[in-house]
């Protein structure tokens, strides 16, 4: 009873909101993106509600070549969350409590910072709201560390207005000025971040006019990136170019962006004739005012190291769009 006294304690620590909060001084968070730091006991951690909880935090996520978890995670007992763990920017506390619950905070320790907690009244009951809640769970922390990454994109970033495709087309992005530019058409435009050991990331976007039901409901992703790849991302020998890989499906949501319908598609790109390939996001947003699709995706060329990371920023970026 004591040990879910002290539990429940601690949650309402975390969930209370001090009248002067508004005005206190927070230290920056610490941790990197997809980092998550989970607060449980480690019989519990250990047992079936670690089980459960490792099912949804440790699925691989979508679209990449090799699997990659959600998050790389790091927990730590109740009773070892001090001050140093209090600074992390994504921190998820689990454990028995008086009632069943899923409750989220923002910026209680340090800033940015996303706390949830998840309680239950015994370990069925626990597990049973860990599934529940799950999709939820994913969606808050991805969701606050996309705005952390962006927060840093709006720093310093290339200036929309004075590049042709964007200012002739109506439509912006916020692309990170550690970013360079391959190419500008008016009609197509192309920029570059170069990583170590010759990889890259790389952010494409164009528009194209809706000429019937499938542009809109995704039955023609394929054909446009494969068009577009001919006739503007060429290989390093001659005839080759950007292609969808053959070999794997897309996988293809509906989401907003912008307002907006979009369609979010997700799978591997490949070069024609040549023995290159990676993940590939895009994102193809409605625009029913013009009767257009404005295009926008971001791929990674890095064969010998995780990527995950490396898409999530591209996300980032590309979930700034702003159509005129």
């Amino acid at each position: 009873m004591k040990k879910t006294v002290l539990f429940l304690a601690l949650i309402s620590l975390l969930i209370s909101c001090d009248t002067g909060s508004d005005k206190k001084t927070l230290r920056a968070a610490n941790g990197r993106m997809n980092n998550l730091l989970i607060v449980m006991k480690n019989s519990e951690w250990q047992g079936e509600i670690g089980d459960e909880l490792r099912k949804i935090i440790a699925e691989p996520v979508l679209g990449l070549p090799q699997p990659e978890a959600q998050f790389e995670v790091t927990q730590v007992p109740p009773e070892s969350f001090g001050s140093m763990f209090k600074a992390s920017r994504s921190i998820l506390h689990v454990g028995i409590g008086a009632e069943n619950s899923f409750t989220t905070n923002t910026n209680v320790y340090a800033e940015p910072q996303k706390i949830i907690a998840i309680t239950g009244k015994n370990k069925e009951e626990l597990i049973l709201e860990i599934k529940k809640t799950g999709k939820a769970l994913i969606s808050e922390f991805k969701n606050a560390d996309l705005l952390t990454v962006q927060r840093s994109i709006y720093k310093n970033y290339w200036d929309p207005t004075k590049m042709p495709t964007f200012s002739k087309q109506g439509y912006s992005l916020k692309i990170p000025k550690t970013f360079s530019i391959v190419d500008d058409t008016g009609d197509f435009v192309w920029y570059r971040m170069r990583l170590d050991g010759g990889n890259s990331m790389e952010l494409f976007s164009y528009t194209l006019p809706i000429k019937s039901k499938d542009d809109e409901n995704g039955n023609n992703v394929v054909a446009i990136r494969d068009s577009i790849g001919k006739k503007y991302i060429p290989g390093e020998i001659e005839g080759s170019y950007m292609i969808t890989e053959a070999a794997y499906t897309p996988h293809i949501f509906e989401v907003k962006l912008d307002g907006k319908k979009a369609l979010e598609t997700k799978g591997k790109w490949e070069v024609k004739g040549l023995y290159m390939a990676g993940p590939f996001l895009s994102y193809s947003v409605i625009d029913k005012a013009k009767n257009r699709l404005v295009v926008v995706e971001g791929l990674t060329y890095a064969p010998s190291i995780n990527k995950r990371d490396y898409m999530f920023e591209l996300e980032a970026i590309m979930k700034t769009i702003k159509i005129n």
